[in-house]
């Protein structure tokens, strides 16, 4: 089953994909309401309006996060292109729920950054409440997975060690534009990115350093994950920063970040208005 979050009379709302179209729920603001009310499955005979899906328009799949955990250097071709040593531990840091943009919104390219990047990753999000989860538990709390572009501002984020400052901005980070319960994922699943239709990112979802499963249980043990948070995975090789010559966003640019069994998340970039 997938879920999405749609702009609807003035607010927003749940909304469950069928085919070509998408079913409204409107008793949800969002999917992270969903998750709260119990499992995605019991939204799988609920009738509402109908909306076809090329008509929609999204917000992002999770509106207000309690928790975003980001996971840094977790592919292990990006992590060789950044020139690092594979991670004992999960690198990780994190995002607020201001930095969250919807499928198909524009992008501002604010003009403090000339060195903004693209990042697409896998997205993991939590189904029930966990903390110090076992393998079991970690796998049963996983609600599905959707897909986020971690737009970076390079030259913010190498300023220190901390990273945060160049993950952080304003409805910089695009999440959806669906999310999928787990058994829409092949067991062979790729994810890429492309920029103004040049592939720039490819790699298997499956390959991470430290997976889904592991990051839930990690996590968990340092704080209570509920259910509407997010986890970002981390990205593969081919990010603008690490190629030569560098290459960064332009007022324009057109990022598509696609996972087999979820969908594409595609965005517009442009220059941000004074």
């Amino acid at each position: 089953m997938k879920l999405l979050t749609l702009h609807w009379k003035g607010a927003t709302a749940a909304a469950r994909v069928e085919g070509s179209r998408a079913v409204v729920l409107e008793r949800f603001a969002d999917v992270g309401e969903v998750l709260r009310a119990g499992t995605p499955s019991a939204v799988r005979a609920l009738e509402g309006p109908v909306v076809d899906l090329d008509a929609v328009d999204f917000a992002p799949v999770i509106l207000a996060p309690s928790k975003i955990v980001c996971v840094g250097l977790n592919y292990r071709a990006h992590i060789l292109e950044m020139k690092r040593d594979l991670p004992e531990y999960p690198v990780l840091f994190a995002k607020f729920a201001d930095t969250l943009a919807a499928a198909g919104e524009e992008i501002a390219l604010p003009g403090e950054s000339p060195e903004i990047d693209w990042e697409g990753e896998l997205v993991v999000v939590v189904g029930s409440t966990v903390r110090r989860a076992s393998e079991e538990q970690a796998a049963d709390a996983i609600a599905g997975y959707t897909i986020a572009n971690d737009v970076s501002m390079r030259d913010w984020q190498f300023r220190t060690r901390e990273w945060l400052q160049g993950k952080m901005w304003e409805r910089s980070t695009p999440l959806g534009p669906v999310l999928a319960t787990p058994d829409e994922i092949p067991s062979d699943a790729r994810m890429t990115t492309t920029v103004d239709g040049v592939q720039k990112q490819v790699g298997d979802i499956h390959d991470l350093v430290h997976g889904p499963v592991d990051l839930m249980r990690y996590v968990s043990t340092i704080t209570t994950l509920r259910p509407g948070d997010v986890i970002l995975t981390g990205t593969p090789g081919g990010v603008g920063h690490a190629r030569e010559p560098r290459e960064y966003l332009a007022s324009g640019s057109v990022v598509e970040v696609t996972i087999d069994g979820i969908g594409t998340l595609r965005n517009r970039f442009a220059s941000e208005e004074p």
